[in-house]
């Protein structure tokens, strides 16, 4: 049994609700346990310089920790004028993760923006903010009749073996101790995207890894009924 009482296979109390702001033309205020991320989604026309005249769109992340989210307060990135490398890391990764399900072609020559901001941290921000990530998204491409352009969805969900066991959706207690970390985000049809994972302090099998990316798979097949619950939701 772990602190919170939960099995070892079993995800934390788990909430998105959907059109948290009335500005954006997408947002979700995704909670997981105590962990709480805000993810906006805002489509402008026009694409990088790179890709213009092709055709396509594009769709890019951004990601931040509020200065409290995580009890201590530390300073905005924006005040030392650049970002640090976990940052920029776990953007990249929140928007590779929302390309791997969209068709670019289907956006055209206009540009998805995803802004996701941790406002209290305690495990898995950067997987939760895939998940809220993607209701956003769909929210802000639906309103604009570019629905189509999502051809999945998409979901993460951190993992971890923590003396010795394989556990699902950690918190942070249980991410500072882990021997084995990892993040997984999947697609709705069950494919790999990326599998992130580290042994910080003990070595791991096959048969490990093999055990953690079937709790994965299970756990994100849960937050994906949770994603379309969410979005039903709003348009019934």
């Amino acid at each position: 049994m772990r602190a919170d009482g939960r099995r070892a296979d079993e995800l934390r109390p788990l909430e998105i609700e959907v059109d948290y702001l009335e500005q954006p033309a997408g947002s979700a205020l995704i909670s997981a346990g105590k962990t709480r991320v805000l993810c906006t989604a805002s489509i402008t026309e026009g694409v990088p310089r790179w890709l213009m005249g092709k055709g396509k769109g594009w769709m890019t992340a951004e990601y931040g920790l509020l200065p409290a989210s995580t009890g201590e307060r530390t300073a905005r990135e924006a005040s030392s004028g650049r970002q640090k490398g976990r940052t920029v890391e776990i953007q990249r990764l929140i928007g590779r993760s929302l390309r791997a399900v969209t068709d670019l072609d289907a956006l055209g020559e206009r540009t998805l923006w995803i802004d996701c901001d941790v406002l209290q941290a305690d495990g898995g921000t950067r997987c939760a903010a895939i998940s809220g990530a993607y209701v956003a998204s769909r929210r802000a491409l639906d309103r604009f009749g570019l629905g189509k352009a999502l051809t999945d969805s998409v979901a993460g969900v951190s993992l971890g073996i923590v003396d010795g066991e394989a556990l699902l959706d950690l918190d942070y207690s249980e991410d500072s101790r882990a021997e084995v970390d990892l993040n997984v985000v999947m697609s709705g049809d069950r494919r790999l995207i990326e599998v992130q994972a580290t042994a910080e302090g003990e070595r791991y099998t096959r048969e490990q890894l093999d055990e953690l990316l079937d709790l994965a798979a299970a756990g994100i097949e849960q937050i994906g009924e949770a994603q379309q619950r969410a979005v039903e939701a709003v348009l019934a």
